[in-house]
């Protein structure tokens, strides 16, 4: 089983300071993000990470999560995969929660309502239990770069949690989280780590 499963949000684009949600369309890194990639970077080049080495190194082929992946020095030896890509909104996509909520005249939470016409809550777990399949297979660390609400879906899924359980854990811009194990069982040894960004 690997050692730790570590998960890198990518920095900040346009829409995620402004709260629009982003799956499908390509926005790229605010200056900002680039910036906050490069301290990720050098935090992870440093102790107790030393660059992570021996880690195998996965990233979503969007641009902002695989500029976050090159900017932080890991783009040579990351393989792009799909399976990494945000939650499909849908509907929803490039809209606030106030805009669902105003166009659908309710309380739309989506860890409860989902997205309409994107993918389902099974859909999304099922391709977090992918990721978690392939890191508890692999005999090191793995690294991987993503988004915010599939990163919170996998972090769920590691702990045998249903898709909901995502609501409860909060994950900035460039921030980093470890999944690994104690005493025999799923983990979480770090999350939503923005340090490198104080």
């Amino acid at each position: 089983m690997a050692a730790r499963i570590l998960l890198v949000r990518h920095g900040r684009t346009e829409w995620s300071t402004t709260g629009r949600h982003t799956s499908r369309t390509d926005v790229p890194l605010l200056d900002s993000g680039r910036r906050d990639a490069r301290l990720l970077g050098e935090r992870l080049g440093g102790e107790p990470w030393n660059g992570l080495s021996g880690a195998e190194v996965r990233t979503s082929p969007l641009s902002r999560a695989r500029e976050t992946c090159d900017i932080a020095g890991f783009g040579e030896r990351a393989t792009e995969w799909d399976t990494l890509r945000e939650w499909d909104y849908g509907a929803y996509e490039g809209l606030t929660t106030e805009q669902i909520r105003e166009e659908t005249g309710s309380d739309w939470y989506i860890w409860r309502d989902g997205a309409a016409g994107g993918e389902t809550m099974r859909e999304v777990a099922a391709r977090a239990d992918v990721v978690v399949e392939w890191a508890r297979s692999a005999d090191r660390d793995v690294l991987v770069f993503g988004h915010g609400h599939i990163l919170r879906v996998l972090g769920a899924r590691w702990l045998g949690q249903e898709v909901p359980f995502g609501a409860c854990l909060s994950l900035s811009p460039a921030s980093l989280s470890v999944l690994g194990w104690a005493y025999g069982k799923p983990a979480v040894s770090r999350w939503n780590d923005t340090g490198h960004l104080d």
